[in-house]
């Protein structure tokens, strides 16, 4: 079956419950798909290889439109997205890596995806390996401190096999004068910022050259109307 963005949609519509944390996974879904749609050079079939890409889901307490991909690109089943928040799930309400096909690290926790990308940025660097590593934040993120440590760090080492997609909903608590992209720019990244529901336009900002430098793509996506759609 050809996936589209209804039948995606479908998939993320399978997993039923109250879930307070319904908006902060719908708004991940678009940046999420083309990550996995258009940019990663990882499947089911190189899951294991070390010079597979990366993508690191920081902000997992809200990882419905993240299972809802892995069963789109064939990692789980579509039928496991029905055992969302049954016992025994390998679906949890953060992802574990031990249990759900396809997830990468254990997160929840703010502000862990970025310094976890750094690292292995570093050791895939050592490595000599070329894949890249994409870490997805939200923009309440940008509160824990462990996050302005290792943008400092990421900039002055250069790392440019390093991606930070920013979900902002101009939800943060703190926000940033300037913006988002602006801060990342202060410690030496190549930032933009998307409309985070522009497939063709976070393509563009996730694939372009690199220029020595980590690189930041802020995606804004706001909360719409109920009815219109995400």
């Amino acid at each position: 079956m050809q996936m589209t963005e209804e039948n995606l949609r479908g998939l993320f519509g399978r997993m039923t419950g109250d879930e307070k944390h319904g908006w902060a996974a719908a708004s991940t879904l678009h940046a999420i798909w083309v990550l996995y749609e258009r940019v990663l050079n990882v499947s089911p079939s190189n899951i294991d290889d070390p010079g597979r890409d990366r993508f690191y889901l920081s902000k997992g307490h809200g990882p419905m439109a993240y299972y809802a991909v892995l069963a789109a690109k064939g990692f789980m089943a579509p039928e496991t997205l029905d055992t969302w928040r049954e016992w025994g799930s390998p679906l949890g309400m953060h992802p574990d890596r031990t249990l759900a096909p396809g997830v990468e690290i254990s997160s929840g926790s703010l502000g862990h995806g970025l310094p976890l990308g750094v690292g292995t940025a570093l050791g895939l660097r050592a490595q000599g390996r070329d894949a890249r590593v994409f870490v997805l934040m939200g923009d309440g993120e940008f509160d824990e401190g462990s996050n302005h440590e290792t943008m400092a760090i990421a900039g002055r080492l250069g790392l440019d096999r390093l991606t930070a997609i920013v979900i902002d909903n101009k939800t943060a608590s703190l926000g940033w004068p300037g913006g988002i992209a602006g801060r990342f720019e202060l410690e030496g990244w190549a930032a933009t910022t998307v409309d985070g529901r522009d497939h063709d336009a976070l393509e563009k900002a996730l694939t372009g050259e690199t220029d020595g430098r980590p690189r930041a793509v802020v995606a804004e996506i706001l909360p719409i109307e109920e009815g219109a759609g995400a």
